[in-house]
């Protein structure tokens, strides 16, 4: 089993830059596929990124690719993401998720290990 700790939301203005960090323990953070999720008042969650074991291969919901980066530093357990050119729609809840299987995925039910999230709001 993995824990995980979500950081590094806060308020900015749109336009600005924010990075998300989520640190892993417990458990072989290299075995786990890792994945963005996000939640804005009273919507669904939704597939933010997610990137494999590996670091290799990484995918994007088409709202934020070209303006976040997801990445992972296995010497230091932890899982980034670095969100440029922030609008006022990327307001949200932020949690990262793991899963054993290596695998590119944007399906919140196959990731069962959940971060407890971290606020971003974007201002204008």
């Amino acid at each position: 089993q993995v824990l995980l700790v979500d950081s590094g939301g806060g308020l900015v203005q749109a336009g600005d830059s924010l990075r998300l960090s989520c640190a892993a323990s417990g458990s072989t953070f290299s075995s786990y596929a890792m994945g963005w999720f996000r939640q804005a008042p009273g919507k669904v969650r939704e597939f933010v990124a997610s990137i494999t074991w590996s670091g290799d291969d990484t995918y994007y919901a088409d709202s934020v690719k070209g303006r976040f980066t997801i990445s992972r530093d296995s010497a230091k357990n932890t899982v980034y993401l670095q969100m440029n050119s922030l609008k006022l729609e990327d307001t949200a809840v932020y949690y990262c998720a793991a899963t054993r299987r290596d695998k590119l995925t944007r399906f919140s039910y196959e990731y069962p290990y959940w971060g407890q999230g971290t606020q971003v709001t974007v201002s204008s």
